[in-house]
């Protein structure tokens, strides 16, 4: 249980100074709603954002912070850093508080960066086995062929990990621009897979997360807050 989480029995006893024994009466008689459903299990695992409803009181309904940002190329993923600008130095300090990053880039490449304070969202992301599309542009110094389509499809061997990558799909968009797309996060996989041909990335750029791209409209260094629609829709499958 992470320190954002709490059971639903303790949290009703502290905040409102009774027994659990009176909590576990509540939940008997149906009193108790945890996002909008009955609940009745005393020790369910609730965290800050779980909508909590006793009769017609509300008892806990905070709102998560969701932020898309257009990472510039020399600025790090990471909360403070001793050389180098962060994502969060970007932000105005009253959106930094309880945020942390989904789905980190690394110095060189720039793109789409997601913050939140909602763990429950940002899990939905990143756990391997979800398998939210990401969606890179990728500028190379050698031509490329369609030999690198078949590559990436198949999946490549890092021995240094001992596993096998994913299928990924790349799609040629002029002689040294691809689009690629993963559904995984290896270390420094595009420039591992595009080095297997010895040809160097020269620039790097997420495009896109799920069914969420980056906000054509966001120069670099900018963000801002995602619509109700993008959050609830970034993983969702379309079909396509």
């Amino acid at each position: 249980m992470s320190l954002s989480q709490c059971r639903l029995d303790r949290f009703i006893s502290q905040n409102l100074n009774i027994s659990r024994r009176a909590v576990r009466l509540m939940l008997a008689k149906k009193r108790v709603r945890v996002d909008g459903l009955i609940a009745s299990e005393i020790g369910q695992i609730i965290d800050k954002f779980s909508v909590i409803i006793l009769d017609n009181a509300i008892l806990q309904a905070n709102i998560p912070t969701y932020i898309m940002l257009n990472k510039p190329t020399g600025v790090i993923s990471a909360t403070i850093d001793d050389k180098h600008k962060t994502v969060f130095d970007l932000l105005n300090t009253a959106q930094i508080e309880g945020l942390h990053i989904v789905g980190r880039l690394d110095l060189n490449t720039s793109g789409l960066v997601l913050l939140t304070d909602n763990s429950r969202w940002s899990q939905s992301l990143t756990l391997p086995g979800k398998k939210v599309a990401k969606r890179y542009i990728v500028t190379l110094e050698n031509k490329l062929t369609d030999q690198y389509i078949t590559a990436f499809e198949q999946g490549m061997y890092f021995e240094f990990e001992d596993i096998t990558t994913l299928p990924a799909k790349l799609e040629i968009i002029s002689d040294h621009v691809a689009q690629v797309t993963l559904v995984e996060g290896r270390y420094h996989q595009i420039k591992r897979m595009f080095g297997r041909f010895r040809n160097p990335v020269v620039k790097l750029h997420r495009s896109s997360i799920g069914n969420l791209h980056l906000d054509e409209n966001l120069n670099p260094g900018e963000s801002r807050v995602l619509t109700a629609d993008e959050v609830n829709n970034i993983s969702k499958n379309t079909g396509n």
